[in-house]
C-alpha cells in the first residue's frame, strides 16, 4: 500500500492490521503503529526505493495522492514511475473520485488523466471512485467557524462517505481480481452544505450561525449542480451525523 500516513492511507492501515494478508507498506515517512507492518521506504516523485518497495507484492493499493502540493509531479508522474515497477503483479488498486470528467478542477482533471495513464498501461488494474469524506468535507469547509459563523458555499451538493467504509471497500476488492473499473462508492445521502453546518451545530450544540456565500465560476457551478454525486451508487452505511457523533 502507498500513501501510508495520508487519510485514506490510516484508514486502510488500521483496517488491514486485523486481515490475514501479508502487508507491507511504503511512504516517505513512517506512518504511526507502523511496528506491526512491513514498512519500507519510497518516493513516488524521484523513484527512489520503488523497486524494493514493490518487491514480492502480488496487489497494490495505490493511496497516496497530494491534492494540494506537487500536484502533478505525484499523481502523473509518480504514478508513471510506479507502474514502471509493477509488471510482476496481479492486481492494482486506485482510489479515484465520483464526478472527475465534470468539474474543472486540477486536481480533479490530473485524477482523470491518471486513470488514463493506468488504463493504458499493461499492469492489471481496478479503479474505485469515491465521493468526499465526511473528514474531508468538515475539515476543508466546517472547521474554523469565522465570527461564529460558518462562511460557506450553502448550495453545493456532497455525498460524503466514511473513509473506514471506503478502506474495507477497497480491501474487498483485492481478492475479486483486476475489474477496470467498478461501481462508484459514496456515503448514504446527499446534502448541501449548509444542511452539513446546520447537522453538525445540532449534533455538537454549537451556538454558531451559518453565512451562506455564492461563489463564481465553472467549479462552483460542478458541485451546486452536484456533478460530485451519483444517486445510482454503492452506499456506505454511516452518515455525516453519525461520523460527527463517533468522532
Amino acid at each position: 500500500m502507498t500513501g501510508s500516513t495520508g487519510y485514506l492511507g490510516s484508514a486502510l492501515l488500521f483496517r488491514l492490521k486485523d486481515t490475514e494478508y501479508k502487508v507491507k507498506i511504503t511512504s516517505r515517512k513512517r506512518p504511526r503503529d507502523w511496528q506491526q507492518l512491513d514498512w519500507v521506504y519510497s518516493d513516488l516523485v524521484s523513484g527512489e526505493g520503488l523497486e524494493d518497495a514493490v518487491k514480492d507484492v502480488d496487489v497494490v493499493i495505490h493511496a497516496a495522492t497530494s491534492p494540494m502540493k506537487n500536484i502533478k509531479k505525484v499523481e502523473i508522474e509518480g504514478l508513471g514511475n510506479l507502474l514502471s515497477k509493477l509488471q510482476h503483479i496481479q492486481h492494482f488498486i486506485y482510489p479515484s473520485i465520483v464526478g472527475i470528467e465534470e468539474i474543472p478542477w486540477k486536481y480533479y482533471q490530473l485524477k482523470l488523466e491518471a486513470e488514463e495513464l493506468l488504463s493504458k498501461s499493461t499492469v492489471p488494474y481496478t479503479i474505485a471512485r469515491a465521493t468526499q469524506f465526511h473528514g474531508f468535507v468538515e475539515n476543508l469547509l466546517l472547521s474554523k467557524p469565522f465570527f461564529n459563523r460558518y462562511v460557506i458555499p450553502g448550495r453545493w451538493k456532497v455525498q460524503s462517505v466514511d473513509v473506514h467504509e471506503f478502506a474495507m471497500h477497497l480491501i474487498d476488492l483485492v481478492d475479486i481480481g483486476p475489474q477496470e473499473r467498478v461501481e462508484d462508492y459514496g456515503g448514504p445521502e446527499i446534502m448541501t452544505i449548509r444542511e452539513m453546518a446546520e447537522v453538525k451545530i445540532n449534533t455538537k450544540k454549537e451556538e454558531n450561525l451559518v453565512f451562506d456565500v455564492s461563489l463564481p465560476g465553472r467549479i462552483s457551478k460542478a458541485f451546486v449542480e452536484g456533478k460530485n454525486t451519483n444517486i445510482n451508487i454503492q452506499k456506505g452505511e454511516v452518515t455525516f451525523e453519525q461520523f460527527l457523533r463517533n468522532k
